[in-house]
């Protein structure tokens, strides 16, 4: 392993070159373990993200309990003064309309005096905001990993392995807040997808495959590249406990969206098999994706790839999509603009109304208003 010291790493920097998910700068996790380097020397953590349930209440269908949202979780976390606080600003702003003399420091600057944060600010913020510090194992301590392992309860924890920042062709071994959302409404939504087959498009780290698996039949997550498949392969691997309570079962494949045609070579890894096509266009009744439109080309190819999957498949089915906008300043409009989510939604427009006598889509919302099952930050762009 690399050999440095821990507090090199609490401020980490990267190249501007590099993408990098701020799921990763402000995550839920308590700890990252630096784990190894992967093929292309990327260095490869492992991440524990909180699930508000176990594994015996995803056996038995007990609901979970909600995060509060809206007004009354901002007053939780701080973002947004309690109406306790209110009453103390105002009490304040009272005492100086009466005259006390303001507070100066040498050079004639206001001293504005904060108010103290309360041990309930501070609790909130920890569970949602921790601020990423990467733990390094250090040479000669095997254990470390063990030993924290050890400190996380396998029943509502997920395990997984991601990096820190990539080049933009590997931004699926990153993770992504539209996974954790779209993780949320299977987890919400569960007794819709129980014992479905489902095709998970993009899969990059798996996380969102990984929470479909505890509830449905089979999911065939798919992407491309072997080092991320790899990567996705020992995600299911370190979360097939909480899979086997539901029987569900995940099936890591590479589907490349430029391509015509399944990889069915019996030599390339993480190809199909004939059993396997067929199982999944007789009986695929869900297909996802989730933060996969930020490139024009490889929104236009997943378009195509999804027109001919289920054109192929014997039933209908429901796709579910998720994306964060993300906004950007343009030389071009100069202004803010969010040109790849225009794209998806000028794309999704022709599907909708595409007319060639031999499939039908519809297109239909889904409102944000459902519990959240995963401790991140869903904020409003998603």
């Amino acid at each position: 392993m690399v050999d440095l010291a821990e507090e090199e790493m609490d401020n980490p920097t990267f190249r501007s070159d590099t993408v990098l998910s701020d799921v990763h700068l402000h995550c839920p996790s308590k700890r990252h373990l630096m784990v190894r380097l992967n093929a292309v020397g990327q260095p490869v953590f492992l991440s524990y993200f909180k699930l508000l349930w176990s594994t015996e209440d995803l056996a038995s269908g007990k609901h979970v309990r909600e995060i509060t949202t809206g007004r009354e979780h901002q007053c939780r976390s701080g973002d947004e003064p309690c109406d306790k606080d209110r009453s103390n600003i105002k009490k304040e702003g009272e005492l100086n309309s009466e005259g006390v003399e303001a507070l100066l420091d040498d050079d004639g600057d206001l001293e504005v005096t904060r108010r103290p944060r309360s041990a309930s600010d501070l609790e909130a913020e920890d569970l949602l905001r921790d601020i990423v510090c990467p733990v390094i194992l250090m040479k000669g301590k095997e254990d470390a990993f063990e030993d924290e392992e050890q400190e996380c309860t396998c029943s509502d924890v997920v395990k997984i392995e991601h990096t820190m920042a990539t080049p933009l062709e590997d931004v699926g071994k990153q993770v992504w807040r539209a996974a954790f959302l779209l993780a949320d409404y299977i987890l919400f939504k569960r007794d819709t997808f129980r014992s479905c087959s489902v095709l998970e498009l993009g899969g990059g780290t798996g996380i969102t495959s990984i929470i479909m698996g505890t509830v449905a039949k089979r999911v065939y997550c798919t992407d491309v590249g072997e080092d991320l498949l790899a990567m996705c392969e020992q995600n299911v691997a370190l979360n097939k406990h909480l899979m086997e309570p539901g029987g569900g079962e995940v099936k890591v494949k590479e589907l490349d969206w430029l391509k015509d045609e399944f990889c069915t070579d019996p030599e390339a890894p993480y190809s199909w098999s004939d059993e396997e096509i067929a199982d999944l266009l007789d009986h695929c009744s869900v297909i996802m994706a989730a933060d996969v439109f930020y490139d024009d080309d490889l929104t236009d190819a997943l378009f195509r790839t999804l027109y001919k999957i289920t054109h192929n498949l014997r039933s209908s089915c429901t796709v579910y999509l998720a994306l964060e906008k993300r906004l950007n300043f343009t030389l071009r409009h100069m202004d803010v603009t969010c040109e790849a989510y225009s794209h998806f939604r000028n794309t999704l427009r022709d599907l909708e109304n595409l007319q060639d006598g031999k499939i039908k889509y519809t297109v239909e919302p889904i409102k944000l208003d459902f519990c959240q099952f995963l401790v991140y930050e869903r904020i409003e762009q998603l």
